[in-house]
């Protein structure tokens, strides 16, 4: 074979892809499509971590990755590029060590970065395939609209507690993420896996389904995911599936898209706390709160999370009135009472504050930040999750 071909295998590539190279479907064609791909991963977390060592080792020939968070703790119980000896390091300095170590024929391309609506157009287009590995809707509703408008396949994924999903777009006469989901959630509807916790073998079980779709794209062969929604429950260990049809009412696929551009969906980010909405009389800082308590200011601290998080961590001499169950110990509290709700980050202790304004009390505040700013600011030594 001749060396001069970038597409040609070189003695040592054919020693570590040799399983792949006695199979028909794959054979030496379909190993220098691989080394030719490229492919742009949306993520270096739980998704993106099975999708990066896989593809990586599958001899992807170019891997691209977009993320812009460093290491932390708690990402390790899921997030299996990552090492203890990384937190606090950037994810994406992480990665790329972790990929070069596993297949040094991998060319690795890192964009320390959000995806946003200026830079999507210029990092997806010299990439075959991308990959959504992200837990919000932003940048899921960013990325489909970027690949309809480029042309590109998008292999979507999502995760949430023990159950995933996944299928594929953008390809030819199939439908896009809009013709599933036309438009995003209002703000706060859905929790991040932040909020509502992820098995951690469950990004490992869905990853590796887009990175066996990515592969299927690149060496064209088998059956894709396309108008198909594959939903995996962990707990019950069931796989199902949904139809989806390309939609002729899509705004961006359809026959006649109404959007045309990109713009950014950052007042959709289920993340963080929806403060900003909150007048500021509605809102108390941790060091407020903290200084009212020494002061011995009658409060009535509510904790609105579960059973098992406040088992983790809680407020001295809070009460717990779980979010969903709240309504029915409306009769226990007095309506003159000086109030502060608090969740894990301020989310669901936001809804609840309006929940109990609207039945008439009067002094009710949200704790900015939830317990986690209070274990930042105040207690340091209190567990976070």
């Amino acid at each position: 074979m001749s060396r001069t071909d970038q597409a040609d295998l070189s003695q040592a590539e054919i020693v570590r892809y040799s399983r792949h190279l006695i199979m028909p479907e794959v054979g030496m064609d379909g190993q220098r499509k691989l080394k030719q791909a490229s492919v742009l991963l949306i993520g270096a977390g739980g998704l993106g971590s099975p999708l990066a060592l896989y593809l990586a080792a599958a001899g992807v020939g170019r891997l691209g990755l977009v993320d812009l968070d460093v290491v932390d703790e708690s990402n390790l119980q899921r997030q299996i590029l990552h090492s203890t000896e990384m937190v606090g390091h950037s994810k994406l300095t992480s990665a790329r060590s972790r990929i070069e170590a596993l297949n040094p024929f991998v060319q690795v391309e890192t964009y320390e970065t959000r995806l946003t609506s200026e830079n999507a157009l210029e990092i997806l287009p010299s990439y075959d395939v991308v990959i959504d590995g992200t837990d919000n809707f932003q940048t899921r509703y960013l990325t489909n609209d970027a690949c309809i408008l480029l042309g590109k396949p998008y292999i979507y994924g999502s995760i949430f507690r023990f159950e995933g999903q996944a299928s594929v777009f953008g390809m030819d006469d199939g439908p896009c993420y809009r013709c599933l989901y036309p438009e995003p959630p209002p703000p706060g509807l859905m929790p991040s896996c932040a909020e509502g916790g992820v098995l951690g073998v469950l990004p490992g079980m869905i990853g590796l389904i887009q990175a066996t779709e990515a592969i299927k794209v690149i060496i064209g062969q088998g059956q894709l995911l396309v108008g198909r929604l594959l939903l995996f429950d962990a707990l019950h260990m069931r796989f199902r599936e949904a139809t989806i049809r390309k939609s002729p009412h899509c705004p961006v696929c359809g026959p006649t898209p109404t959007i045309t551009h990109l713009i950014d969906y950052d007042q959709f980010c289920s993340r963080g706390p929806q403060q900003d909405v909150l007048a500021a009389e509605e809102r108390v800082l941790p060091t407020t709160l903290a200084q009212e308590i020494r002061e011995g200011r009658s409060l009535v601290l509510i904790d609105v999370r579960e059973p098992h998080e406040w088992q983790i961590c809680h407020l001295p001499q809070a009460r717990l009135l779980p979010q969903g169950s709240l309504i029915s110990h409306l009769h226990e509290l007095e309506k003159q009472t000086d109030i502060v709700v608090y969740c894990r980050s301020g989310v669901r202790s936001a809804k609840a504050m309006r929940l109990l304004k609207d039945a008439g009390f009067r002094h009710v505040r949200n704790l900015e930040g939830g317990i986690l700013r209070w274990a930042q600011e105040i207690d340091p030594q209190m567990p976070t999750y």
